[in-house]
């Protein structure tokens, strides 16, 4: 691997994954800086392949996890992939082919199959060739069936403050369109993602060396901080790969994963940029979608156990 790798994935982890997926993993071929990012107090996955760089966190919580192993990364792109999701083994050659047609792109976002956990024959199945980024016509909606190459506009930020929102009566639909929110499974240029997690960080100051730093979903915190950020009206921030799909994301069953508050990650976003109304539509809408988690998890099962 060269001093400058190409691209970095970055993995948070407890350990716990499947040698299947660890197989799939070093199976990706090329220049690539592998970053895996273990918690405080875990024994660390045995590794000779010196394109790893392997990583024990300051603190607990994936959103410490990712965000180090994030500003570690010395390639030019990042993709964040989880421990039980897989990625294309040709995607570097991909990378490389896009960010050459299209410099000025901030994020490739690759195209996601959604597979059972249960569903091995299908998360085993080999597969099929990237699609050709030359043959892609570029548009900005799919029609038909027909494989193009979909324009990705940054997101709608300066939308107005919906009041509706304050009485949790209402629904939030101002996050459907063709933009992004998230940031992982998607290759993101480095520097615009390091640029935003330093400043992010400076959000999460309380006072002096006190950080407030929220347990999950860095996901879409980040994919929207870092659009905040950068922001440009109308710009094209990206596109997004058709199908054959370059990224396996296993599904499982919600009682099989933590219960997760999101709104005090989506907070960080309307305390940094607060002339945004897109994201105080984000917080209020997610802050009494917790309320009602809170109160059918905590209060309703108490009361109807079966």
């Amino acid at each position: 691997m060269s001093d400058k790798p190409i691209l970095s994935i970055v993995t948070p982890t407890r350990g716990n994954f499947t040698n299947y997926w660890f197989e799939q993993l070093i199976a990706v071929k090329g220049d690539i800086e592998f970053i895996l990012v273990y918690p405080p107090g875990v024994s660390k996955h045995p590794i000779v392949d010196p394109r790893f760089k392997v990583i024990t966190s300051q603190f607990k919580g994936l959103v410490v996890q990712r965000s180090t192993g994030l500003l570690s990364a010395s390639g030019l792109y990042t993709l964040t992939l989880d421990d039980d999701d897989y990625v294309h083994p040709d995607v570097l050659q991909l990378v490389c082919e896009y960010f050459t047609s299209f410099p000025d792109s901030w994020v490739l976002r690759l195209m996601m199959a959604k597979i059972d956990f249960t569903d091995e024959e299908r998360i085993r199945h080999p597969w099929e060739p990237i699609p050709n980024l030359k043959q892609l016509d570029i548009a900005p909606r799919r029609q038909n069936d027909k494989p193009i190459l979909q324009t990705l506009p940054i997101a709608p930020l300066n939308n107005r403050f919906d009041l509706r929102l304050l009485t949790g009566a209402y629904i939030r639909r101002d996050m459907s369109g063709p933009h992004i929110e998230n940031f992982n499974n998607k290759v993101w240029k480095t520097e615009l993602v390091q640029q935003a997690l330093t400043d992010l960080a400076d959000v999460m100051k309380i006072n002096g060396s006190l950080y407030w730093i929220p347990s999950w979903n860095l996901d879409r915190l980040l994919g929207l901080f870092i659009q905040a950020k950068f922001f440009e009206e109308d710009k094209i921030v990206g596109h997004w790969m058709p199908l054959p799909e370059q990224i396996r994301y296993i599904v499982r069953p919600h009682h099989l994963k933590e219960f997760r508050l999101h709104f005090p990650s989506d907070a960080l976003l309307a305390k940094r940029f607060p002339q945004y109304g897109y994201f105080w539509n984000l917080f209020f809408d997610k802050f009494w979608t917790a309320l009602r988690q809170l109160y059918q998890r905590y209060i309703v099962s108490k009361r109807n156990p079966n």
